[in-house]
């Protein structure tokens, strides 16, 4: 049989190029587990963390493991896609709670008296509930903490890219 000229060029082109295959590219979707590299930022441009130098992070989506707007932000990615995903305060770490800023006695807190701003310290409310805040005040009756997350109420901006998608 003879084919016009051209035709196993075009047929040849077609599979190299994709054409004769059936999927698309995956893409992430809960429940997968993904490994990405990102850089975190506020929202003045600060990098407050990255993955650069590092292991890509791996996580599973909708597990809970990150904050929900960063699972979200990379549901609908492919594998080498870079994202920027922007994500407010009440998205990411929440927004800062003054209820979280309580003093505490130095008696009631091990090695209270040695305590100085900055440290973190581990403390356990009257109804059993522990809570790691960071110390930002300190005199000989009262111990200032703040059990805010150091993220907290800020809006942050994350650039993703996809290393990795595991089903």
């Amino acid at each position: 049989m003879r084919y016009a000229p051209g035709f196993l060029l075009l047929v040849m082109v077609l599979l190299v190029a994709g054409a004769g295959c059936t999927g698309a590219a995956a893409q992430v979707k809960t429940g997968d587990t993904v490994k990405v590299h990102y850089t975190g930022t506020f929202e003045n441009g600060t990098v407050f963390d990255s993955s650069a130098g590092r292991e890509p992070l791996e996580f599973t989506v909708g597990a809970g493991m990150m904050i929900s707007g960063f699972d979200e932000g990379v549901v609908g990615m492919q594998v080498g896609e870079t994202k920027t995903i922007h994500i407010p305060a009440d998205r990411a770490y929440g927004n800062y709670r003054e209820d979280l800023v309580f003093l505490a006695d130095p008696a009631r807190i091990p090695g209270g008296e040695n305590l100085t701003a900055g440290q973190q310290v581990e403390v356990t409310l009257p109804n059993g509930q522990s809570l790691v805040g960071t110390v930002t005040g300190v005199s000989p009756d009262a111990i200032v903490i703040d059990a805010n997350h150091r993220l907290a109420g800020e809006n942050l901006t994350f650039s993703v890219r996809v290393v990795e998608i595991g089903r």
